[in-house]
């Protein structure tokens, strides 16, 4: 697939929740999903199954009231970022939250490689 298929699938995916299929679509076997913050599972996670898990946690943890997913922007002919926009709340306290993250992301060979999420963490 050419990059500009791959960001057109992963944001209609993410619009049509499908992510969970397009982890074995899009990403190569070995991707790295990095977080800005260490939420408690490390910021790093190696391997489509770690990525994988890292999703099981997010719907284990959090009910998305409201989302909103940007279109795809290239940058060269390896990355394009997405921004994710959304109202969230935490499943145990019932908290909700509005939430911003860009995500980029990078491809090789077709698949993507490496997802990188950028977001301002509240003050502690």
């Amino acid at each position: 697939m050419q990059l500009s298929e791959i960001a057109q699938e992963l944001v209609a995916g993410c619009r049509e929740d499908r992510q969970r299929a397009n982890l074995e679509k899009l990403y190569a076997p070995d991707a790295v999903s990095v977080e800005a913050a260490d939420l408690g599972q490390g910021r790093e996670a190696k391997g489509v199954e770690a990525i994988k898990a890292k999703h099981d946690w997010w719907e284990s943890t959090m009910e998305v009231a409201e989302a909103h997913v940007s279109d795809p922007m290239p940058h060269g002919e390896d990355r394009f970022a997405v921004i994710f926009r959304m109202t969230a709340g935490e499943k145990g306290s019932g908290q909700m939250m509005d939430m911003e993250e860009v995500a980029l992301y990078t491809v090789a060979d077709g698949k993507i490689v490496r997802e990188e999420f950028f977001y301002a963490m509240p003050d502690a």
